[in-house]
């Protein structure tokens, strides 16, 4: 296990300083995708931690990275506050967003507990949508100024890429903690740890608001990079896209949705130009994933190399 964490480290470190020299030698437009890369992966990695790690049916889960961009957004452009307390406003919005849907969703259990957050996340899309005056409606809203030092792709670039991997080390904390072992605990047999004294709604809960915050980080890292917002921010459509990143690279692993991300984000570049359907291709790998990588690309690597990650208990509530 020793060696495992001491390759990790060695790996993820040279990864690092890989990036670091991205901008130096790529074209500004393939900077800007990997810029855009490290912001989806944040977003799939913060619902992996409820869907992947809890268990629970976070189906509406860009509600909350749409509340923290419109929260800066509007805080930058109306109220004309100073950049980095909009900066921090935003994480805590999406955050407060989530503990109050949370709070009706965990009393729910299995497709309940996602019908009624794509409910509660479709009223929030409808008010960014109509409501013209606020938020510009289907408009949106554009020019969002931010600091000189960051104001650039390649100084954009690297604020992401620091926040990015701040916010990975701390998400690597909080699962490996006690609190993210008794997480996993009820995801995979709720009625037992309810039987043994655990609150289970309890630590659903508060994973979401975890969750729900590093979303917003998200969002906040989307106004920097775009510097525009706009209602598809928070539609259903882009939640079911960051599910299927889970998906596609492993949503029991911890690196999984990164890769999924770089996957999803490179298809809709890319493949993108050269045709609109760009969908079916990700509808045909998504097959293909079902039929021989049920775990995801991640997944199939840790358990191809000894190192199994874990899955669904059927038996428990998910």
């Amino acid at each position: 296990m020793a060696d495992t964490n001491k390759k990790t480290l060695l790996l993820s470190t040279v990864l690092f300083i890989a990036l670091l020299v991205v901008p130096a030698i790529l074209p500004r437009f393939y900077t800007y995708i990997i810029a855009s890369i490290f912001v989806t992966a944040l977003l799939a990695m913060s619902l992996n931690l409820v869907v992947g790690y809890g268990g629970l049916y976070q189906f509406h889960h860009c509600a909350f990275y749409g509340v923290s961009a419109y929260t800066v957004a509007l805080l930058i452009t109306k109220a004309h506050v100073p950049y980095w307390v909009a900066f921090g406003a935003g994480p805590i919005a999406g955050a407060i967003v989530g503990y109050l849907i949370g709070w009706f969703c965990v009393r729910l259990s299995k497709l309940y507990f996602g019908m009624l957050q794509i409910s509660l996340g479709s009223l929030i899309w409808a008010l960014a949508f109509r409501w013209y005056s606020l938020t510009g409606g289907d408009d949106g809203i554009h020019g969002i100024p931010v600091p000189d030092f960051i104001s650039s792709t390649k100084s954009s670039y690297y604020f992401i890429l620091i926040v990015l991997t701040i916010s990975l080390i701390l998400m690597y904390i909080i699962i490996k903690s006690p609190c993210g072992t008794t997480l996993q605990a009820t995801r995979d047999n709720p009625e037992r740890c309810e039987a043994v004294g655990i609150n289970v709604r309890k630590h659903q809960l508060v994973a979401l608001v975890i969750s729900t915050f590093f979303a917003g980080v998200s969002g906040v890292l989307y106004v920097i990079l775009e510097q525009s917002v706009f209602p598809d921010l928070l539609f259903w459509v882009l939640s079911l896209e960051v599910f299927i990143m889970c998906l596609l690279g492993g949503w029991f692993t911890f690196a999984g949705p990164i890769i999924g991300a770089a996957m999803m984000v490179s298809l809709r570049t890319f493949v993108g130009v050269y045709t609109e359907y760009w969908t079916l291709v990700l509808g045909v790998l998504l097959i293909l994933l079902i039929f021989f990588l049920p775990e995801g690309i991640m997944g199939f690597f840790l358990e191809k190399f000894g190192a199994k990650a874990p899955t669904e208990d059927h038996g428990g509530q998910h």
